[in-house]
Order: structure tokens, then sequence, then C-alpha cells
């Protein structure tokens, strides 16, 4: 199985527990980050997209391939596909990903890294890269 991922997500799959924009986002979200949990996860490849992705599916802000929140969508990408050194049309497995994660974003880099998600407040992602950092 190969999911589609916009850069952002990567990390907002490390960090989900459970929170979304409606119940059909919820329910999606956490059938795919389910399956990366799940055992044999971490082989999942993903093939990073600039538009909107599995994720984005039924988000009740998705218009077409893009968002209503498109500049920061954008900001987002930018940010996190740097961060992570990835880019559009690039393929990766999920245990790849959280290498990189691991070894390219501190615990602290996300209020700058995540700057203006509505999500950060909440705590969930910085748990998680502590957890992940913490081995």
């Amino acid at each position: 199985m190969t999911l589609r991922y916009r850069p952002h997500h990567f990390l907002c799959s490390l960090g989900f527990r459970g929170a979304g924009y409606s119940d059909g986002f919820t329910a999606n979200m956490a059938r795919i980050v389910g399956g990366l949990r799940a055992p044999g996860g971490e082989g999942t490849v993903i093939e990073v997209t600039g538009s909107a992705d599995g994720i984005c599916g039924p988000c009740p802000k998705r218009r077409g391939a893009g968002c209503v929140s498109q500049d920061k969508i954008d900001r987002l990408d930018a940010a996190h596909g740097k961060a992570l050194g990835v880019a559009p049309g690039d393929r990766l497995s999920w245990g790849e990903a959280r290498r990189r994660i691991r070894d390219n974003v501190r615990p602290g880099d996300l209020a700058t890294l995540c700057a203006g998600c509505q999500w950060l407040s909440l705590g969930y992602c910085e748990d998680a890269l502590a957890e992940l950092h913490a081995g």
C-alpha cells in the first residue's frame, strides 16, 4: 500500500491522538495512522505530494486539490519539506520518515516549524516528538 502525504502530514501522523476537523476526517486519520502504527507499518511507502492527499480526503476544509487555508498549508508544507528533506514526488517508508523526523526535528522546534497550526497548543505533537527522541 502506498499513501500520498503532504509534507506536514508526517508530523501530524506522529502526533495524532484522535482529534480532527470532523467525524469523517478523524475516522480517516485514525485508519491511516493506525496502519502506520500497526506491526509492519514502518514499511508503508509514502509518496510526497504538493496537493490534497489521503488525509485531506474527507476534510471539511478541502476544496478540490487545495484547502480553504491554502496559504497556511503551503507555509507548513514548505517548512516541513525543508526540515525533513522531502519534496513532491519523493517516496519513503514510514520508518524512514520517523528517522528523518528524529534526526531533523528537535523537541521545541514545533513552535516555529508548525506556527499557525490550530492543533499545536494541544501538545500532542510535542509529546510524540519527545517520545520519538526518547526511543
